[in-house]
């Protein structure tokens, strides 16, 4: 979460693109306290907030604090890579963990954070792509195909990966353009009973009362650019890290959160919320609930079993 400004605000609820921020929002937020420029929220030619919010692993926000690469995020989301680094006789999940210094930090083998370096709009170049397909085989069949080879195409090269994802029910499509870091090292973590106070990993329970944070450091090769792990990376250098506050916050002070939601569908029909809520959401919970019940008896066995 950023906390920037004082000014008295109301909440306003709402989710928008980061790099639309300044045209449709930024009066908006303006208004309520915030002191941070159009171009400092999202931009492609100068560092920007966009440059130190990252997807941490498979999907997880992440937040850049130092100019040194060190990273928090929340501690369901370091969970697996802090029971990857724990044994039964140093059980870092259990007990807590803090590096004392950059050699002590643990490598996270296949634990990955990513950087946004821009968003295009290619929905014209989507739409044209699909002229030659039938309506039924242009969404049934081939949108993947043709969102995937215009996302290659504009990233082959460039050390850059790139997404294309539909936006408003294929009515618009970007073109996500990402970095990607595979050497992050387990930097601090909470004991279990502060991390996952509670007994849930989800940060979709309420109310809670946990300390649910993790920290990690990226590192990359000597040349700047991303590297699997090797002991003689370098801690990565940021391009913006988000400055922290000892001072506070007051009633009515500016805030705003900036990371990677999973999704929503705002505009679902009733007949879709009745399939969710009344078959899909039950099946879920039926059938996980007998996984959950076969895991819990064998994590019971021993230290070693819950670890895995």
């Amino acid at each position: 979460m950023l906390v920037l400004g004082s000014l008295y605000a109301r909440a306003d609820e709402g989710m928008w693109l980061p790099h639309l921020l300044g045209q449709q929002r930024y009066a908006n937020m303006k208004a309520k306290g915030l002191k941070l420029t159009a171009e400092q929220l999202y931009s492609i030619n100068k560092p920007s907030v966009k440059d130190a919010i990252v997807i941490f692993g498979g999907g997880c926000t992440g937040e850049i604090v130092s100019a040194e690469g060190l990273v928090f995020t929340n501690h369901h989301c370091g969970y697996g890579a802090i029971s990857g680094a724990s044994t039964v006789e140093h059980n870092y999940l259990r007990d807590g963990f803090y590096a004392k210094t950059k050699a002590d930090e643990i490598p996270a083998p296949g634990l990955s954070v990513t950087f946004l370096v821009k968003i295009d709009d290619v929905t014209a170049q989507v739409m044209d792509s699909m002229k030659q397909y039938t309506p039924w085989d242009r969404w049934a069949v081939s949108r993947d195909s043709v969102l995937a080879r215009i996302a290659r195409k504009a990233t082959e090269g460039s050390g850059y990966t790139g997404r294309v994802y539909s936006m408003f029910r294929d009515n618009q499509f970007l073109l996500y353009t990402f970095e990607t870091f595979r050497d992050v090292r387990l930097v601090g973590t909470p004991p279990e009973s502060v991390g996952k106070f509670g007994g849930d990993t989800d940060n979709w329970e309420w109310p809670r009362h946990t300390g649910d944070f993790s920290i990690f450091r990226i590192y990359m090769g000597a040349d700047g650019k991303p590297s699997d792990y090797k002991k003689e990376n370098v801690p990565y250098k940021a391009k913006y890290f988000l400055p922290i506050s000892l001072k506070g916050v007051k009633e009515g002070d500016f805030s705003m959160i900036f990371g990677y939601p999973g999704g929503t569908n705002r505009y679902e029909t009733s007949f879709g919320v009745k399939m969710a809520t009344e078959v899909r959401n039950p099946s879920f919970v039926y059938m996980r609930d007998i996984r959950l019940k076969a895991m819990w008896a064998e994590m019971r066995k021993s230290e070693a079993n819950k670890l895995q």
